[in-house]
């Protein structure tokens, strides 16, 4: 198989802790919590150093931007578990240091965004939470299925956070319909009127600027809010097209 690596990276600085060429094609995608609202580079640092021999293939800043420390050809170390680690794409996520360990808005949507992507350049179309450890273990992935699997299955740990575990499902479930087109023709019956569920609104600057992202909506009547709360921000469309731009306030005229 011929392994690639998400073009949606931000920063790379590539890890010596790995061990080498996969043994595994990539079926499963395990989110980690960093007990740190960290950023990319300072996790780059951390698995680059020696204080730590551990690593991942990625990893999600505070501010949504994506690491890559290892290569999706290669084994991070990052689950403690070998099987695990030989067979999925590993990625560390920025999150508050105490339980629940939640993660920021723009990390989530972030996580969902880089899934997506992981899940189509590895020929996937769905991917699946089981819940079950037992039964995801077991299981066998169709060609065409990649599943999630979580660290405290395989120590004694709460990776990914009480926060993170509670919305894997609905990780699976963004994903899938990200992977299907459907997410732009869903409706939500207990949205605002008028804001329809989309694939993602988020307001930046400018399109190309991901830094200066304030948060990823699915409704787009919640991201001309925060545009209005951020003078000068645009809302842009899950294609990259402005459709809003907030006003300065008259008195910086």
């Amino acid at each position: 198989m011929n392994y690639t690596n998400s073009p949606l990276t931000d920063f790379v600085r590539l890890s010596p802790h790995h061990s080498g060429h996969r043994t595994h094609s990539i079926d499963r995608i395990t989110p980690h919590c960093a007990v740190s609202q960290c950023s990319a580079e300072s996790l780059g640092s951390l698995y680059a150093g020696t204080r730590k021999e551990a690593s991942a293939n990625y990893g999600i800043g505070r501010d949504g931007r994506i690491g890559l420390y290892v290569e999706e050809k290669n084994r991070s170390w990052c689950s403690s578990s070998e099987s695990n680690d030989q067979r999925a794409v590993t990625i560390e996520c920025a999150s508050d240091n105490k339980e629940p360990y939640a993660f920021r808005d723009i990390v989530y949507q972030t996580l969902i965004t880089l899934c997506t992507d992981i899940c189509k350049r590895n020929g996937k179309k769905k991917l699946l939470w089981l819940e079950d450890r037992e039964k995801t273990l077991s299981y066998t992935p169709a060609p065409d299925e990649m599943v999630l699997t979580v660290h405290r299955w395989f120590s004694a740990k709460s990776c990914p956070g009480s926060w993170m575990f509670a919305r894997m499902g609905d990780l699976a479930a963004a994903v899938t319909a990200e992977l299907a087109g459907r997410s732009a023709l869903l409706q939500s019956s207990g949205a605002p009127s008028g804001n329809t569920v989309c694939r993602y609104f988020r307001v930046r600057k400018e399109w190309s600027d991901i830094t200066s992202q304030k948060g990823s909506y699915k409704y787009p009547g919640n991201a001309r809010k925060c545009a209005d709360a951020n003078p000068g921000y645009h809302v842009f469309d899950p294609d990259g097209n402005a459709i809003y731009t907030s006003s300065f306030p008259k008195s910086e005229f």
